[in-house]
């Protein structure tokens, strides 16, 4: 089987639609399915179920799925690992942000790699929607992230910045007759909730309880940043958010305004104790020499 047949074989797996198969790969569904026939002629066996509605994998394409996801990982982390080497990288540190404001963090990114360059430093995006996942799954090497962190298999390392709170409403929301609100208003509106989020975790984001031990109602579950926007343009939600939103995340139809009896949200470099590498202690020392920068 050719390498470009076990790519197929592996999407298709995943996707079980030839269709979206064949745009992920960019390639026509006539080429899946001549690809997939061919994989059941050589090993003699059906590894698709296929109907007018659905593809399901049959037992023998499990099997199959399972042997050859790993060889391919390991053939793709191959292949990285020597375009990496042939451009005189010897390593990558994959950083995760849940924060918007990347740019405003260059002076650790600068300084790393300007003391690294032998290390690619590769800063994604990450949910906030079970964050601490990418870490787990060792997806991510750090992830950049609020504080408190209380996850037994986790450290948390320097504080990069310290954001004010901002509370996003509708653009005509009542609350827009005010220059700024306090938490004890906000308990009047429904806000966003998250799963796979640990209570204590989500509480520092957005407290469970005024000042005054008044209940914040959570409303519906959301799982990112558009669906939180979308609720809150339709007066269903407002949401508390750092400050730096208002400067990565304008839009007509929402308006954001201080909230001024909450603390400043601090965020952090946090990793995989057991997984910890020169790497990580490399950032973590470029962050603890500058220092909490102010954005």
């Amino acid at each position: 089987m050719e390498l470009r047949d076990i790519e197929i074989f592996l999407t298709l797996a995943e996707e079980l639609h030839f269709g979206r198969t064949a745009e992920r790969l960019r390639v026509t569904t006539a080429r899946i399915t001549q690809a997939v026939k061919k994989q059941e002629r050589q090993i003699g066996g059906q590894l698709f179920e296929r109907t007018s509605r659905t593809v399901r994998l049959t037992p023998l394409g499990r099997q199959l799925r399972d042997d050859l996801s790993p060889v391919y990982s390991g053939l793709q982390d191959g292949m990285r690992r020597a375009k990496l080497a042939a451009q005189g990288v010897t390593a990558v540190l994959r950083v995760g942000m849940i924060p918007l404001n990347a740019h405003e963090l260059r002076p650790y990114w600068e300084t790393f790699r300007a003391r690294h360059p032998q290390w690619k430093l590769q800063i994604q995006h990450a949910p906030f929607v079970d964050s601490f996942a990418g870490l787990r799954r060792g997806d991510l090497d750090i992830l950049i992230c609020w504080l408190p962190v209380e996850e037994p298999d986790l450290t948390v390392g320097p504080v990069l910045f310290a954001d004010p709170r901002v509370v996003a409403v509708a653009a005509d929301h009542e609350l827009t007759r005010r220059t700024s609100v306090s938490l004890e208003m906000l308990a009047d509106f429904q806000h966003s909730d998250g799963p796979s989020i640990p209570d204590y975790w989500a509480d520092s984001f957005c407290p469970f309880y005024t000042r005054k031990g008044r209940p914040i109602e959570r409303g519906p579950l959301v799982r990112n940043t558009e669906e939180i926007f979308t609720l809150t343009s339709t007066g269903e939600l407002v949401n508390l958010f750092p400050a730096h939103m208002t400067r990565y995340w304008n839009r007509p139809d929402i308006a954001y305004l201080p909230v001024s009896d909450i603390d400043a949200l601090p965020y952090a470099l946090v990793w995989r104790t057991e997984t910890e590498n020169e790497r990580i202690r490399a950032l973590a020392r470029v962050a603890a020499d500058i220092g909490t920068l102010v954005v």
